[in-house]
């Protein structure tokens, strides 16, 4: 290998460790403190970069909001849901895994940074639905991906007669939005067993048919 070879692959670790640390930066401020209140710069101060760097990777804050959101959907599948929706597991019984893997996520982040954050999608639903089309259309997108695992589980509820006939689609909605509603009560009282409590119920929410 030359020394061009070498100071290629470098260069492009480098430039893939700067990106990373810019978006891993974003994530947990706009986590843990809101998308509007925090700016390009205190992003680049925490994260170490300049804003050169920053806009090297990201033409604007929106660009660097939605691959945010993309990160999170990204590392949502890849534990909380993965952990929660195996096949492995009975229907109903993915659903409450779900809902005991978004306690034990909540209350690590609230142990962590001294408040409980909230769902990451519906923060920025919140904040920004009426203000940024794009960055509501992603957090959308994104709520929509758990939804269908959600889906899934109630069809095979459904077949397995763990639940009667409902409407699988409005079900998992209703499920989502409760487990939503859970999340921003446990954040308004800063206290994650409110998920776990309360949790409980979501299997029992059943959309019937429309007929």
């Amino acid at each position: 290998m030359t020394y061009t070879d070498r100071s290629s692959i470098f260069t492009s670790m480098t430039t893939t460790y700067t990106r990373q640390q810019i978006l891993d930066t974003a994530a947990t401020l706009f986590h843990t403190q809101s998308y509007s209140d925090v700016g390009v710069a205190t992003i680049c101060k925490e994260a170490g970069v300049s804003k050169g760097s920053f806009f090297h990777f990201f033409p604007n804050k929106q660009e660097l909001g939605v691959a945010v959101l993309e990160q999170f959907r990204e590392n949502i599948n890849a534990t909380l849901v993965a952990k929660a929706f195996s096949f492995r597991y009975p229907p109903l019984e993915r659903i409450q895994r779900f809902v005991d893997e978004l306690y034990r996520f909540q209350k690590a982040q609230a142990e962590q940074h001294g408040h409980l954050p909230g769902c990451p999608f519906g923060n920025i639903v919140t904040e920004q639905a009426t203000q940024n089309e794009v960055l509501r259309a992603k957090a959308d997108g994104c709520i929509r991906s758990i939804t269908h695992h959600l889906r899934t589980a109630v069809a095979d509820a459904v077949q397995a007669g763990d639940l009667p006939p409902v409407d699988e689609a409005d079900t998992a909605d209703a499920m989502f939005s409760y487990l939503e509603g859970i999340q921003l009560m446990a954040k308004s009282r800063n206290d994650a067993e409110i998920i776990r409590t309360l949790g409980a119920a979501v299997t029992s929410i059943q959309i019937p048919l429309k007929t």
